[in-house]
C-alpha cells in the first residue's frame, strides 16, 4: 500500500465523494498493519456522523442465479436517482478474493457508471477480518454521500447469515425450473430472507417463475417472520430484461420504511452494532490464542494426546486455556 494519507486530507477527500481517495481509504481499512488500523479507526471516529444514512441491502443467491446481471441492471436503475455503492463479500474461501473482482469486468455498465462504486472484500481467513472490513467499508462509502448500499454474498454457508447482520433488508435471488425449488434452498436462508424474488422471469421461463413465486409465498407463511412488522415478500424480475426490478425496489423500500416507523430499524442497527463488537473480541482472543508462544509450544503434545487417546478434546482445550490465562496474569 502507498503511504497513507494525513487524518485530514482522508476526511476531507471522503466528505468530498473523492473517489480515489476513498479507495485509499479502504485500502487502509483492510491493511493489517498496525499503524494503518490506528489511521483507520481515528478515521471512521471521525467520520460517524456522516455514516448510517445509507440503505443496506444484502443480496444472496443460489449458484446459476444472475447475480452479476441482475445487479448491473438493478444498479443501473438505482443510480438514475441515487449514489450506489456494491460491496462483496467471500469469507468461504482462504483462496478466492471473491466473485465481485470478475464481475467488476463484466458489470461494465455499472462499473463505468459516475454513481457507482463497485470494491471487493478481500479473504482474510477469517469470518471476523472479512466482516470488520465490509462493515467498515460500509461506513466509509455512507460518508462519501452512497444512499444505497448492496452487500452481496457470494460465499455459501455462514456468509448468508453474516450479510443479513450488516444490512437493514436481506434479499435472495431464486431461480424456477430448477428442479424442486423448496428442496433446492435450505430452510437457514428463508428463515432470514425479507424479500425473495424469482430471477430470470422472462421468456418461457414467465410461467414457471410465477409458480415458483406462489410455492415460495406458500412456504413463508409456516415460518416464523424476522420482523413482527414484516411478513416477507416474494416477487419476480428479470435481471437481463429488467422487468419487475421497480417493483421489487418498491418493496425493498416499503420494508426499511416499515422497520423505521415501528422503531425496528434502530433497534436492529444497534444490535448489530453491539454483535459486531463482540464479534472482534472473539476475532482478536481466538488470534492471540492462536499465536500464544506457551499455546504454540504445548500443541504438539496435546494434538499426539487426542490421536493416541491418552487425552481427551477437553482436557487438552483445558489445558490451552489454563496456559494463556496463567501467561496472561503473569503479564
Amino acid at each position: 500500500m502507498k503511504r497513507s494519507f494525513s487524518l485530514e486530507r482522508y476526511v476531507e477527500g471522503i466528505r468530498a465523494a473523492d473517489r480515489a481517495i476513498l479507495g485509499r481509504a479502504i485500502s487502509l481499512i483492510e491493511s493489517n498493519r498496525a499503524d494503518h488500523r490506528q489511521q483507520a479507526q481515528e478515521l471512521l471516529l471521525a467520520l460517524l456522523p456522516e455514516t448510517g444514512k445509507a440503505h443496506r441491502i444484502g443480496i444472496s443467491g443460489v449458484p446459476g442465479v444472475g447475480k452479476s446481471t441482475f445487479i448491473e441492471a438493478f444498479g443501473s436503475m438505482l443510480t438514475q436517482e441515487h449514489k450506489v455503492a456494491v460491496l462483496a463479500i467471500d469469507p468461504s474461501s482462504s483462496v478466492s478474493r471473491g466473485s465481485i473482482l470478475g464481475d467488476k469486468t463484466r458489470m461494465q455498465k455499472l462499473s463505468m457508471d459516475p454513481r457507482a462504486f463497485i470494491r471487493p472484500s478481500p479473504n482474510s481467513g477469517s469470518f471476523g477480518g472479512v466482516t470488520r472490513k465490509t462493515r467498515e467499508t460500509i461506513l466509509l462509502c455512507e460518508a462519501a454521500g452512497f444512499d444505497v448500499v448492496l452487500v452481496e454474498t457470494v460465499g455459501v454457508g455462514q456468509s448468508e447469515t453474516i450479510v443479513a447482520e450488516m444490512v437493514d433488508s436481506y434479499l435472495v435471488l431464486m431461480l424456477a425450473g430448477a428442479g424442486d425449488e423448496l428442496q433446492g434452498i435450505k430452510r437457514g436462508i428463508l428463515e432470514i430472507a425479507d424479500i425473495l424474488a424469482i430471477n430470470k422471469a422472462d421468456g418461457n421461463n414467465t410461467l414457471p417463475a410465477e409458480r415458483a413465486r406462489r410455492e415460495y409465498t406458500s412456504a413463508l407463511r409456516l415460518m416464523r417472520p424476522t420482523s413482527p412488522s414484516w411478513r416477507p415478500q416474494v416477487t419476480t424480475c428479470s435481471g437481463l430484461e429488467g422487468a419487475g426490478l421497480s417493483e421489487l425496489w418498491k418493496l425493498l423500500q416499503k420494508h426499511r420504511t416499515t422497520l423505521e416507523e415501528a422503531g425496528e430499524l434502530a433497534t436492529k442497527r444497534s444490535q448489530q452494532q453491539l454483535r459486531w463488537m463482540w464479534q472482534m473480541v472473539e476475532d482478536q482472543l481466538l488470534h492471540e490464542l492462536h499465536h500464544h508462544p506457551t499455546v504454540k509450544q504445548l500443541l504438539p503434545t496435546l494434538q499426539q494426546g487426542i490421536l493416541t487417546q491418552t487425552l481427551t478434546p477437553t482436557l487438552a482445550a483445558e489445558k490451552i486455556f489454563q496456559a494463556f490465562h496463567t501467561k496472561a496474569i503473569d503479564s
